[in-house]
């Protein structure tokens, strides 16, 4: 993109009054920003009202100069590891699957791999609690090393709790020089929301995709993050809700997919547990409930058992028996566990979730564990 394209660009989406859905009727009949500008003032309000137009034909602000030149540098410190780029509606780069969408951004800042934009029939959104049971951390961190592992890339949006433990699982499960994930996030790319997970947004960048439709300097406003959950839900071919209350920014996301024709996922979880209600609501409403990452893959029908064999996760075989002999068939704490088997209850918990997704454990209240009988 050149300086004059970028300038009209970054004009047209900073402009008082013009919002996407009028900056898209522009677009539709005038072809491009400059032409929007060029038009004469008729021909604007024939297509916005006088207010909006009146605010097209003023002349720019002394600040977008400034925004301007902000963006060129951003986008020339880029360097063959996180490449940067700015992507409009008419890019070849710019994901069919966003147009698809009711809304979509007019424009996209990347850092990363771009090419995970095509990656639509192979890409799962995880989203979750931003305060979540421990569980429900390694649920979604087990679940996106696993489906990572199998080849799909896992978009999120980099937030506290469910987001973080999914970006984390896909870039543990990726094959070496492979890219696992993408973040879409609710501030400029320059910034980092929040600020505890500037490593792992480095990671991303590397592995995977940074992306925003908000411009470099904006703060973590309140209303982005709503926003940029449409993203979320339409790059991705299905949504998995982890843990939501009935409240929560998750059900925002896991709506916007029923309404862009994508399938919904959820696990279901504790009916006591208040995270575990937007799940069940969604079940409920028709979302596939899920309880093992196979589950998920068979969603994306090219995908089959073998690509989670056995010994590939982080329990291995060896690992396993020692466990399931271990817990026995009556219930038992971590505790016991632990002196039986000389692990730590951090190496316990993790080996037993993956155990439980399998479906050769139990959990039963009290943090106990029963092995199950298999039919």
């Amino acid at each position: 993109m050149g300086p004059d394209e970028l300038h009209a660009w970054l004009r047209l989406l900073q402009t008082p009054l013009i919002g996407r859905g009028a900056a898209r009727r522009l677009l539709a009949a005038l072809g491009s920003p400059q032409g929007v500008f060029q038009a004469p003032p008729d021909a604007l309000r024939a297509l916005v009202s006088a207010k909006p137009a009146a605010a097209l034909s003023s002349a720019p602000s002394s600040e977008l100069d400034a925004l301007v030149a902000t963006t060129t540098a951003w986008l020339n410190a880029g360097d063959a590891n996180t490449p940067r780029h700015v992507i409009t509606l008419g890019d070849p780069h710019y994901p069919s699957s966003l147009l698809e969408t009711a809304d979509p951004p007019l424009l996209l800042y990347a850092q990363g791999n771009i090419d995970l934009l095509r990656r639509f029939t192979t890409t799962l959104a995880i989203v979750g609690s931003r305060n979540p049971t421990p569980q429900g951390l390694d649920t979604a961190r087990l679940f996106a090393e696993q489906v990572s592992r199998a080849g799909l890339i896992v978009v999120s949006g980099l937030a506290l709790g469910i987001d973080a433990a999914a970006h984390e699982g896909a870039l543990s499960g990726a094959a070496p020089g492979h890219a696992a994930t993408i973040a879409v996030v609710g501030t400029g790319l320059d910034r980092v929301y929040p600020s505890r997970h500037l490593k792992l947004a480095h990671r991303i960048a590397s592995q995977g995709l940074m992306l925003s439709e908000y411009p470099l300097g904006t703060s973590p406003l309140p209303p982005n993050f709503p926003q940029r959950n449409r993203i979320i839900a339409g790059l991705a071919r299905a949504t998995m809700v982890v843990e939501a209350a009935l409240l929560s920014g998750s059900l925002i996301t896991a709506k916007q997919a029923m309404e862009a024709g994508r399938d919904v996922l959820a696990i279901p979880g504790s009916i006591h547990s208040p995270l575990s209600r937007g799940c069940h609501m969604l079940i409920k409403q028709g979302a596939k409930l899920v309880d093992s990452a196979q589950d998920v893959l068979e969603e994306f029908g090219q995908f089959t058992t073998s690509k989670i064999a056995p010994g590939t996760g982080g329990t291995s075989e060896k690992l396993e028996h020692l466990l399931l002999d271990a817990l026995g068939y009556d219930p038992v704490g971590l505790d016991a566990l632990s002196a039986r088997t000389g692990m730590s209850a951090a190496e316990l918990s993790g080996a037993l979730l993956e155990l439980e997704l399998d479906g050769h454990v139990s959990r039963l209240p009290g943090q106990l564990f029963q092995r199950c009988e298999q039919a």
